[in-house]
């Protein structure tokens, strides 16, 4: 995959589900995302949301690249399980951590990434689509996988796999897959090597400041 589509894909995932795409449902998973406070319901109702304000206000986040971050920052915190995933992404380096440290590293990780790629939405083209193609739960239903694909013009479709879990009494993403690749896992990879040379909150101190980057291409 090319780096733009990467990016796009990444800035799509990190809003759990809402790529700012025209939606499309299989008929067997549109009745599925029917079902109130289902995972496939939640992808499909943000995909319309996130597309309708990014049309609608597509200029001013042109001009205000600080409205963009903003309402980016607003549906991520909404969608995705960010101290769960950093707990996850931190692996064995997370174990008798405290909360404050998950959740600075937590913090810095998402803001690091959503600074990085949360622009490429405005680069989104309508004509492009996300179909659900199934909601599989897993675990005895304590996590979901709703499978997805973007589906681009003149390309391959890019599978997207969302991981989500009940917490606080509604649905949020803690991983998301694009072509089986686990971006949790890419994460626990590429800072295992300074977790073990630094702390958590130094860590976390290097991703606030940029000295760090997450990368996922």
């Amino acid at each position: 995959m090319k780096h733009t589509a990467i990016s796009l894909v990444i800035a799509s995932a990190l809003l759990a589900a809402t790529p700012a795409l025209a939606q499309k449902a299989a008929p067997q998973q549109a009745a599925q995302a029917r079902q109130a406070g289902s995972p496939s319901k939640l992808v499909l109702d943000n995909s319309t949301r996130v597309l309708a304000t990014l049309e609608s206000r597509r200029a001013e986040f042109t001009r205000d690249r600080r409205a963009l971050s903003t309402f980016v920052s607003g549906e991520f915190d909404q969608m995705f399980d960010r101290d769960y995933a950093g707990r996850l992404v931190l692996g064995v380096h997370g174990r008798g951590a405290s909360d404050t440290d998950v959740k600075l590293f937590s913090d810095a990780l998402a803001d690091n990434l959503m600074q990085r790629y949360g622009s490429s939405l405005l680069d989104f083209n309508t004509r492009l689509q996300v179909r659900v193609k199934s909601e599989t739960p897993l675990r005895g239903g304590a996590i979901v996988r709703v499978s997805t694909e973007m589906l681009r013009q003149g390309g391959e479709p890019i599978p997207v796999d969302y991981l989500m879990r009940k917490t606080g009494g509604k649905w949020q993403v803690f991983d998301v897959m694009v072509e089986g690749v686990s971006f949790v896992q890419t994460f626990r990879s590429q800072f295992d090597g300074p977790l073990r040379q630094k702390s958590i909150s130094q860590v976390a101190a290097e991703l606030k400041a940029g000295k760090l980057n997450a990368s996922a291409n």
